[in-house]
């Protein structure tokens, strides 16, 4: 061989060290030096599985320099380093007899493929390395829902972010940084505006990056930050770390981040009653549309896409700071905040729910202990834990449905706290308060001549 290609290949490389690769082309070169064989390129495939079906970059630029004659061999440490694909090996060997190219291997011998001894051998070869393949798969797969049953970590992969690098500490600084997050979330605060505000801030995501939204929808809709243990996207197990947020706020932020009603894709809010202002002439809802000028303002609009009359129009400004104070004002009358509570104990019931979940969790943990120690068996584990799971799912759900009272928490009997921060919330946090309270917000037509803000057009329907 005068344009050899040596050709290295590990399946997995958690820490970018390459040494399984480099040891390999070491054996390689070896072997072509005491054969007389020139080296043209090395190509290499670091962290890349033959048994998964991705995408070899290395390998199919070596297959088409083969194809056009610039390499005339390859030289490999190990068979199953070229394929552990049985479709791939056939169009290897396709490859192979259009080009007469030969192909050896360090720990293999030969890899003849032109005649039809080398290529069932090869075709052996394949099929041994796809079953040890499958077979280390469903080892492995096995072996992660085991660790999960009993609560353990998988161990390996980026640090989580609020821990330390072993998992078993709370970061302060970071664990902070969660329970601001989450609690912002749940109080109404878009994902955007907070990633926003920690990148303003400087604060860098675990990695040392800036925050995005994907990043920081994952954090918060995992289970691991409330103490507890997920596998393939369901809670299994509580974990054996601390916890960051309690069981309930996890159980909230799954149910109100996976609904697909929740837009994803807009820019943060600048108008805090949008969504909630009606038209009292013809009742449809008004939409956000500045004047000429820039003066933010609702509007009932017509014509394509709209439903409204086109007759009722009010500036902003007036309207929000009104609603602002009929709010605060609210929310320090003594009969609302007994409506408050009578609603809380009533219809939530949020300490029960999250005490059977409580319960269903360590039933789960109980049979995951029965099962390690071999108590049970997996069929017998399977039966028990199904209706322990679908209470588990019920309670996650009711207590999703709490997820807008979280607006008011702090609040209620205590306007001079809200009033403080009012200007330092974002407008998606102003617009949870309001929405909390608010059924819609009626404008209804403006008085010929009286250019001045009326706030008796202006009719709150309140919720309690």
């Amino acid at each position: 061989m005068r344009a050899a290609a040596i050709y290295a290949r590990i399946s997995s490389d958690p820490s970018a060290s390459a040494l399984g690769v480099s040891r390999q082309i070491e054996d390689c070169k070896s072997w072509a030096h005491k054969q007389g064989a020139v080296v043209a390129e090395v190509y290499i495939d670091n962290d890349v599985s033959a048994y998964s079906g991705k995408l070899r970059p290395s390998y199919r630029r070596m297959c088409e320099d083969i194809k056009q004659g610039v390499r005339d061999g390859v030289i490999a440490w190990h068979p199953d380093r070229l394929h552990r694909s049985q479709r791939e090996l056939e169009d290897f060997i396709d490859l192979i007899e259009a080009t007469d190219a030969e192909v050896h291997t360090v720990t293999g011998g030969d890899y003849d493929l032109s005649s039809p001894h080398g290529r069932l051998f090869a075709r052996m070869l394949g099929a041994v390395a796809r079953h040890e393949s499958e077979d280390k798969s469903r080892r492995i797969t096995r072996k992660m829902a085991e660790l999960a049953q009993q609560g353990k970590r998988n161990g390996g992969g980026t640090r989580g972010y609020g821990y330390n690098a072993e998992h078993t500490k709370i970061v302060p600084k970071e664990g902070a940084i969660v329970k601001e997050a989450a609690e912002r979330v749940l109080a109404g605060d878009s994902l955007r505006s907070v990633c926003a505000d920690l990148i303003e801030r400087g604060v860098p995501t675990v990695k040392g990056g800036p925050w995005t939204t994907t990043v920081l929808r994952t954090l918060l809709k995992s289970a691991r930050i409330s103490g507890q243990r997920e596998h393939r996207g369901e809670i299994v197990s509580s974990g054996s770390w601390p916890a960051i947020i309690t069981i309930n706020q996890t159980a909230r932020l799954r149910s109100l981040l996976s609904d697909p009603a929740r837009r994803t894709n807009r820019s943060p809010r600048s108008y805090p009653l949008s969504g909630l202002v009606n038209c009292g002439l013809c009742g449809a809802r008004m939409v956000a549309r500045p004047r000429d000028d820039g003066s933010r303002r609702y509007v009932c609009a017509k014509g394509p896409n709209f439903v409204g009359c086109g007759k009722t129009f009010q500036l902003a400004e007036p309207l929000e700071k009104l609603i602002t104070e009929a709010v605060l004002y609210r929310l320090d009358n003594p009969g609302f905040s007994n409506a408050i509570a009578r609603q809380a104990s009533t219809d939530s019931g949020a300490e029960q729910i999250e005490k059977d979940l409580q319960d269903d969790r360590l039933r789960l943990d109980e049979l995951a202990d029965m099962f390690g120690r071999k108590e049970i068996d997996a069929r017998e584990w399977s039966s028990a834990r199904g209706p322990i799971q679908r209470r588990i799912v019920e309670s996650e759900r009711r207590l999703g449905a709490l997820t807008g009272t979280s607006a008011l928490e702090g609040y209620v009997g205590n306007s001079d706290a809200l009033r403080g921060q009012w200007n330092s919330l974002s407008p998606a946090r102003q617009r949870a308060v309001v929405a909390a309270l608010l059924d819609s917000i009626v404008v209804g037509p403006a008085v010929r001549g009286r250019n001045k803000f009326d706030p008796s057009r202006i009719t709150p329907v309140w919720k309690v």
